[in-house]
């Protein structure tokens, strides 16, 4: 079976959520080849030492795009993204591009916790065989 291709990606008020995330579940995360935005990638680092992570740029340098054409090249197999929906982003449109894709390919996306948290449960269950597929499919 092929490693999990998993995007994380969190506003800067939910970065602290998606690290306790991540380090709740490190063991289901050391089995996949994650890759973040630079900051929460180094907050996700910091907190999971043992947790190999590709960091990209930062969100509103381009991180959210490089993302982006991850998921639209299909190397990307499931993306965790901690949105703020209460504070305005002055990158708004490359976060609705984001998800567009995300969309567009048939992603599993989980937008907060409670998602993210059903899509690990499932994927566990599941044992050897994935529930999330490559493209969605």
């Amino acid at each position: 079976m092929a490693r999990r291709q998993v995007a994380l990606i969190a506003h800067d008020q939910k970065k602290d959520d998606l690290v306790a995330f991540a380090h709740d579940h490190q063991a289901w995360f050391a089995k996949c080849d994650l890759v973040a935005t630079g900051t929460t990638g180094g907050r996700i680092a910091e907190a999971c030492p043992d947790l190999q992570i590709r960091r990209l740029k930062s969100g509103p340098l381009g991180g959210d795009q490089q993302i982006g054409a991850l998921i639209a090249e299909r190397a990307i197999d499931l993306l965790i993204f901690f949105v703020d929906p209460l504070t305005p982003m002055p990158h708004d449109v490359d976060v609705k591009a984001l998800m567009r894709l995300a969309i567009v390919y048939d992603i599993p996306m989980a937008l907060n916790r409670a998602t993210a948290e059903n899509i690990l449960a499932l994927e566990e269950a599941a044992g050897p065989e994935p529930i999330v597929e490559q493209g969605g499919s």
